[in-house]
């Protein structure tokens, strides 16, 4: 884990830490990983998302119902969990402009 020197001084990074540990392998299976930027005066965690989990379209869903629950129930005093580069659902991961629709697949006869 690469962050800056107050985020590594803060009180709470070892229980952080120790709850995103719990969900590593889950991230590491898939790709992806997370490493902590920074704690807000707002108690807000702030994540970069690294590997698959930075393009991933599903990444918002991760973020909120794996990363942000398991650390805010063994981090009670974080807010929120937010992540800095955190792919849209609208948007597939590697896509530029608008998303496109499905092209028909050509079926023999």
């Amino acid at each position: 884990m690469s962050a800056t020197a107050p985020v590594l001084e803060h009180p709470l990074l070892p229980r952080i830490e120790k709850a995103l540990d719990g969900i590593r392998p889950y991230l590491e299976a898939d790709g992806g990983n997370v490493r902590v930027l920074d704690i807000t005066a707002d108690m807000v965690l702030r994540l970069e998302l690294l590997g698959a989990c930075g393009t991933c379209p599903m990444s918002p869903m991760t973020l909120k119902a794996g990363v942000e629950e398991s650390v805010k129930r063994a981090v009670p005093e974080i807010s929120a969990v937010e992540a800095v580069n955190v792919a849209t659902m609208n948007q597939p991961a590697g896509q530029e402009g608008r998303p496109q629709p499905p092209h028909p697949v050509a079926t023999p006869n």
